[in-house]
C-alpha cells in the first residue's frame, strides 16, 4: 500500500503545473477517494488538498524568485485565475506577496516533497489476553499529576521517590491477585488525553484485603480486561505500547474501552534501561 501511495505522490510532483484529480490519485493508490483522503491526513498530519497547495506554491516561489516569467504567467501556470488570487495564496504560505518577494529576494517557506515508508518502533509484536476479574481495590498512595506522552514523567518520578521504603514494603504485602506486586495505575484521565492534562496516579497493588487507614484506595468494578505484554527500552517501549493499543488494537478487534483505571505492571532491569511490562485496560465486547 505504501508503494502505491508513493506512486501517487510522484504523480502529484509531475502534475503540479496542471490540474490534479483526486480520483486519479486514488486510482494510482488502488483505493477510494474517501479512504485516500483519510489515510493521507492520518499519515501526513494535513489534508491532501493542503499538501498539494503548499507544494504548488513552493515550486511557484522558486519561479517567482528566478524572475524568468512574469508574475501573471507564474500565477496562470500554477492554476490561479488572476494575479490577485495568486498573491493571496502566495502570501498565505510564504508570509509575503510575490512582487515584494521578487524585488527583495526574500526568504520563502518550503513544503518538502513527501514520501512514505514503514518505520517499526517499540515492540516487535503485541501479545494480549482477555481476563475476567471480580471487584477489587487498588491500594497504595495517590497523587494528581500531569500527563506526559514521551520520556520520563517528572511528577510521577518525584512522587514515587517521596514514598519511603517501609511504606512500599507494606503496600507490596497487600498484593493478593493478578497483576501481582507494585503497579502503576492511571485513573480519571481527560477524554482528550492531551499532553499536560491531569490524571490520578496510584502507586499501589491490586488487592481484596482490608485497606489500611493511612492508604489511598480506588474501588474497581468487576468486568473484562485486555492484558497486553511488552518488553523493550524504558520508558519508550511502554509509551509505544499505550499508543499502539489505542491506535492499532482497538480499531482491529471487537472490543471497546469501558470506564475504569489503566493498570501498568513494570519490571525493570538493574540498570533501569529495559522493562518487561503488562498493561491492563478495562474493556467490553462490541456487537459484531
Amino acid at each position: 500500500m505504501l508503494e502505491r501511495l508513493n506512486e501517487a505522490m510522484d504523480h502529484i510532483e509531475r502534475r503540479l503545473a496542471d490540474r490534479i484529480e483526486v480520483a486519479e490519485l486514488a486510482r494510482i493508490a488502488l483505493t477510494s477517494e474517501y479512504h485516500l483522503r483519510r489515510m493521507f491526513s492520518a499519515l501526513a498530519g494535513m489534508p491532501l488538498s493542503e499538501y498539494i497547495r503548499r507544494r504548488r506554491l513552493t515550486v511557484a516561489g522558486a519561479e517567482v524568485l528566478a524572475g524568468e516569467r512574469t508574475l501573471l504567467d507564474v500565477a496562470v501556470r500554477y492554476g490561479y485565475a488572476s494575479g490577485e488570487a495568486f498573491a493571496r495564496a502566495f502570501r498565505a504560505v510564504h508570509g509575503i506577496g510575490p512582487g515584494e518577494a521578487r524585488r527583495t529576494g526574500a526568504a520563502l517557506r518550503s513544503q518538502p516533497r513527501m514520501s512514505f515508508r514503514l518505520v517499526v518502533e517499540g515492540t516487535s509484536s503485541m501479545r494480549y489476553r482477555i481476563v475476567e476479574k471480580e471487584t477489587f481495590c487498588v491500594v497504595g498512595r495517590k497523587a494528581r499529576v500531569p500527563l506526559v506522552h514521551e520520556g520520563m514523567n517528572p511528577a510521577i518520578a518525584a512522587f514515587v521517590r517521596s514514598i519511603d521504603k517501609e511504606t512500599v514494603e507494606r503496600i507490596k504485602r497487600l498484593s493478593d491477585q493478578e497483576p501481582e506486586g507494585i503497579v502503576q495505575v492511571s485513573d480519571d484521565l481527560a477524554e482528550s488525553r492531551a499532553e499536560g492534562t491531569e490524571l490520578d496516579y496510584y502507586h499501589g497493588v491490586v488487592s481484596s484485603a482490608a485497606v489500611p487507614e493511612d492508604m489511598d484506595a480506588l474501588p474497581v468494578a468487576a468486568g473484562a480486561w485486555a492484558v497486553f505484554e511488552s518488553s523493550g527500552a524504558f520508558p519508550q517501549a511502554l509509551q509505544y505500547l499505550w499508543r499502539d493499543v489505542f491506535t492499532e488494537w482497538f480499531p482491529s478487534n471487537p472490543y471497546r474501552s469501558r470506564p475504569g483505571p489503566e493498570i501498568l505492571r513494570t519490571r525493570l532491569t538493574p540498570d533501569g534501561a529495559h522493562a518487561e511490562a503488562q498493561l491492563w485496560i478495562p474493556v467490553e465486547r462490541t456487537e459484531v
